[in-house]
């Protein structure tokens, strides 16, 4: 078993390793030059996901796609992945998460746009997509498609559902020592009763979930960032010079320290949106929406929140209390920075800490669970989604009362496999994304969306 694990994680650096990050970067900045630098049109994106259009095609409203599609994104690695980040990288990883996060929006826009594309219309009048379907109408390749889904469901059951469990079952052990049996038969309980009404259900409670997980852990960091306003500016200004920063690191290698922290940012900018994963198109494709562009629009939005924004501040908060409390800092573990600056609250910080996590971990679990359930259903139609989802709520238990470190690695590799079909489809099909574009674009930027029938 040793021998595995070794295996398993080494695989894990491997695919995580600078090609992969190069690739991902890469497309991100590829289709921001194609597409004319889209994010300019991320405001014009949020005023779109809070309008309705009844009279489109489609399963669930807009803001309940896109709150679906956050569900999965706004996780753990908005608390604990900024930690990471800063402590291996320096403060420097704060700015580069935050350029992967600008850059990505072009990406996620991409692919919200194919899903609503090549979406299919199911015999009951409902709407099924994602990247599957992409690789299959638009590349004609059923094989990547396939390969894409089984990735996609090896992520479901451990990033999605064991190791946000466990996470779950940690935070509420270690802050009310509650059990962590009790535990994981309340959030299967919870997630069944959840899951058993599909996209539309869970759409439901996301969109309410959402708004108020995002406002709740905001709140947490805007009240440490008034706590340390006097170190502020000190904060932005070391986490620029740092990211540029050209001296040697420990390693004695002239460049290296810039390089860490590129490396440390990038890997948690692109990991915590899931921007070219191909994880939140699955989502998009369920949208009322009147065309590909309006739904595209309203998906870029996601990876704006998640890293422009949220983990933006987290990392603030988190190099500000470093200056704040050096003393705090020395010798902590890599994980419990956010931890540490959380610790400063005037109130009971743990508590404050548990709840969040608890709520980002859940609404990640509902997230997955619609997305492997959506491969299952390309897999092998409608008659194993009952045991996909039982399977699913199982894992849930199994997570919350045992170790997944290992379930953690396995699901990182298969985590970055499943985007390699997706970005192959988003560069191949880019001149499609781009027709699409200037088609429908031109609508949105002069308010006159008429536009009433899916594409």
């Amino acid at each position: 078993m040793d021998l595995f694990e070794t295996i398993i994680e080494q695989l894990k650096n491997y695919l995580w390793g600078v090609p992969t990050l190069i690739l991902l970067l890469g497309t991100h900045i590829f289709l921001t030059m194609r597409l004319g630098f889209i994010q300019k049109f991320t405001f014009k994106g949020i005023k779109l996901s809070i309008q309705k259009n009844p009279d489109s095609e489609g399963d669930v409203s807009q803001f309940g796609a896109l709150a679906t599609s956050l569900a999965a994104t706004l996780g753990t690695g908005n608390i604990i992945g900024v930690s990471t980040a800063v402590a291996l990288g320096g403060p420097g990883a704060v700015f580069w998460c935050w350029i992967t996060g600008v850059f990505g929006i072009a990406t996620k826009y991409a692919e919200g746009l194919l899903a609503v594309k090549y979406r299919k219309q199911l015999p009951d009048g409902s709407y099924i997509g994602g990247p599957m379907y992409t690789l299959e109408k638009g590349l004609k390749s059923k094989f990547l498609a396939v390969l894409f889904c089984i990735f996609t469901i090896i992520s479901s059951f451990g990033i999605g559902s064991m190791v946000q469990a466990n996470a779950i079952s940690s935070s509420l052990t270690s802050t009310f020592s509650f059990s962590p049996i009790i535990i994981g038969i309340v959030v299967s309980v919870l997630v069944g009763v959840v899951i058993i009404g599909g996209i539309k259900n869970i759409a439901t409670i996301c969109e309410k979930l959402i708004p108020f997980m995002a406002l709740f852990f905001l709140c947490g960091n805007f009240i440490i960032l008034f706590l340390n306003r006097q170190y502020l500016l000190k904060a932005l200004a070391l986490i620029i010079t740092n990211a540029f920063d050209f001296r040697a690191a420990s390693s004695g290698f002239l460049g290296s320290a810039i390089m860490l922290a590129a490396k440390n940012g990038i890997a948690r900018g692109l990991f915590s949106n899931e921007s070219g994963m191909g994880s939140a198109p699955i989502a998009a494709a369920s949208a009322k929406t009147p065309d590909s562009v309006n739904q595209a629009l309203v998906s870029m939005t996601g990876t704006f929140w998640d890293t422009v924004v949220l983990c933006f501040i987290t990392g603030l908060v988190i190099v500000s209390s470093m200056l704040h409390f050096p003393s705090l800092y020395k010798n902590a573990p890599i994980d419990a920075y956010t931890k540490l600056a959380f610790s400063n609250l005037p109130f009971n910080s743990s508590f404050f800490l548990s709840i969040s996590i608890v709520v980002f971990a859940f609404s990640t679990i509902l997230g997955w669970c619609f997305y492997g359930e959506r491969c299952i259903q390309y897999l092998f139609g409608e008659k194993l989604v009952n045991f996909y989802r039982i399977t699913y709520l199982v894992s849930i238990f199994i997570g919350s009362i045992t170790s997944v470190q290992l379930v953690f690695s396995f699901a990182d590799c298969a985590n970055i496999l499943m985007a390699v079909p997706n970005i192959l489809s988003l560069l191949l099909l880019h001149k499609v994304i781009v027709s699409e574009t200037k088609q429908y674009l031109p609508l949105y930027k002069s308010g006159t969306n008429k536009v009433k029938k899916s594409r």
